[in-house]
């Protein structure tokens, strides 16, 4: 079985200078896939530069209000989201990006990583495999639990984002060198313009990981990976 590789940038829609970056990164670069917010002031903007790209859903349950019962979101209270309401908003996320997009999710991710809270995997799951969509998993624990429940996920996960950009050229040319084992490997990254709208902890960094995903040096390095019986996915 020929490995794939899919390199998904996150947070399309949360933002116009964040979206824009984005579709540039995979129209001129190597991102192949993006997961797009669709409850943000900024959704439907998105929506209309995402013709041609490859795009699944960043469930949000960290900011805005929720597209299945219009409750306030925040990252500080999703551990007390119940499964049910997970799973319900999860749905109604998909019907949205669905919506604004005229054609369905290729997966599902979680904004903030979210699912890390077991109410919140549960929800995302029960949901994810009602549509027969994967779900990115970050960790061998989650990644079992996913498969426990029928639901199809990475068999290996890259990428973080703190303080520093994470993803510069040096680190994609060492990652991409040491590609872990398994079928299907998802590299999460943030490329983007820094955001105007809104204030973000993971600004400037976006900048950073735009020149990386657009550079010659990154289109080589692709190169490579396949020429090593690697597949890029979407």
């Amino acid at each position: 079985m020929t490995p794939h590789l899919i390199i998904n940038a996150d947070d399309f829609g949360y933002e116009p200078q964040v979206t824009r970056g984005i579709a540039r990164a995979m129209r001129e670069g190597v991102v192949s896939s993006t997961t797009m917010m669709v409850n943000t002031p900024f959704s439907e903007d998105a929506a209309k530069d995402a013709h041609g790209l490859s795009v699944g859903l960043h469930l949000n349950l960290a900011r805005w209000s929720a597209v299945s019962d219009g409750r306030a979101l925040d990252e500080g209270t999703a551990g007390t989201l119940s499964a049910s309401f997970v799973h319900d908003e999860t749905l109604a996320q998909l019907d949205r990006l669905r919506a604004l997009l005229g054609r369905e999710a290729t997966h599902v991710d979680v904004h903030k990583h979210l699912h890390t809270h077991p109410n919140v995997l549960e929800g995302v799951a029960q949901a994810a495999k009602a549509r027969g969509l994967p779900v990115r998993s970050i960790s061998p624990g989650m990644r079992a639990a996913l498969r426990a429940l029928g639901v199809r996920t990475n068999d290996a996960f890259l990428g973080d984002a703190g303080t520093q950009a994470y993803w510069t050229l040096a680190q994609l040319e060492q990652d991409l060198a040491t590609l872990p084992q398994g079928p299907l490997v998802e590299l999460m990254c943030h490329p983007g313009y820094t955001p105007v709208e809104l204030k973000s902890g993971y600004a400037e960094q976006r900048e950073v990981e735009l020149a990386t995903f657009t550079s010659k040096r990154a289109a080589e390095l692709l190169r490579d990976v396949r020429q090593g019986s690697w597949s890029l996915a979407t």
